[in-house]
């Protein structure tokens, strides 16, 4: 068996993980897989050549690239615990699926584009981590189908939102509730940190539980965003924090489409 060795530069967090796991997961000889996240280092324990793992790894264009190639042997080689991981990714999963309604829901009552563009954030976690569960044992062509689906209609669903806040840069006169973005943001900061605490729960090495923290500062950050945008629009009058908060967020939303839209490939 050989263990592979790859530096990426741009894995950092769970959701690059899982991308990545659900990329290689079909390749004939695969035995085994360990991330560090924080070091953006991946070895692969594989019955084959680099020849094949390479080209998928690059293809991700997280610029990944080998680093060594040696033996290694069988036995040394620990697995992770699934049933274990897929009780957290059920757990995130729900985490965010139920607040990616509740902050559309909000974010629509309440006029705010911050709240509406945070729940499509909270769609986009919820893709990964669902279809990282629903690809277990399900054939190759069905697993890319799904992961198109899900990209396209999370990429509709921002380039409709970023629609909207044009439309409204333009002069259509709404004035999001500063109140309802200020509180429902800290409940979803609240679920961040749940989900965050599950995730580094889950990992026996220190150093993944600082790469989740990377990951999730993110989320905290624009959590955070939102709430200022909020106390914003209520000392300035304006509806304007919370249009810029909400283009952020709906940028970072269609990257986040791409980056699942690689996987239908």
């Amino acid at each position: 068996m050989k263990k592979l060795c790859y530096h990426i530069p741009g894995m950092d967090c769970p959701s690059e993980e899982r991308i990545i796991r659900m990329k290689l997961e079909d390749v004939d000889g695969l035995e085994g897989l360990e991330f560090d996240l924080e070091g953006r280092k991946l070895d692969v324990f594989h019955r084959g050549e680099a020849g094949e793992i390479t080209p998928l790894i690059e293809s991700l264009n997280m610029g990944g690239k080998l680093v060594t190639e040696e033996d290694h042997d069988t036995a040394t080689l620990q697995l992770p615990d699934h049933a274990r991981e897929r009780k957290m990714l059920w757990a995130v999963l729900i985490i965010n699926a139920v607040f990616f309604v509740g902050e559309m829901v909000a974010g629509w009552i309440s006029g705010s584009m911050g709240l509406v563009a945070d729940s499509l954030d909270m769609l986009a976690d919820a893709l990964v981590y669902g279809l990282s569960l629903w690809a277990v044992g399900t054939l190759v062509v069905r697993k890319k189908r799904v992961a198109a689906i899900s990209g396209y209609l999370q990429l509709a669903l921002a380039m409709m939102g970023l629609m909207e806040i044009i439309r409204r840069f333009i002069g259509a006169d709404i004035f999001p509730d500063f109140r309802t973005m200020i509180v429902v943001s800290v409940f979803a900061l609240a679920a961040n940190t749940t989900s965050l605490y599950l995730l580094q729960k889950s990992r026996s090495k220190g150093q993944h539980v600082k790469a989740s923290m990377i990951c999730t500062s993110n989320d905290v950050i624009i959590n955070a965003g939102i709430i200022v945008s909020g106390g914003l629009v209520y000392w300035t009058g304006s509806a304007i924090p919370d249009l810029v908060t909400g283009t952020i967020v709906f940028a970072l939303v269609v990257w986040g489409a791409v980056r699942i839209l690689k996987l239908s490939r």
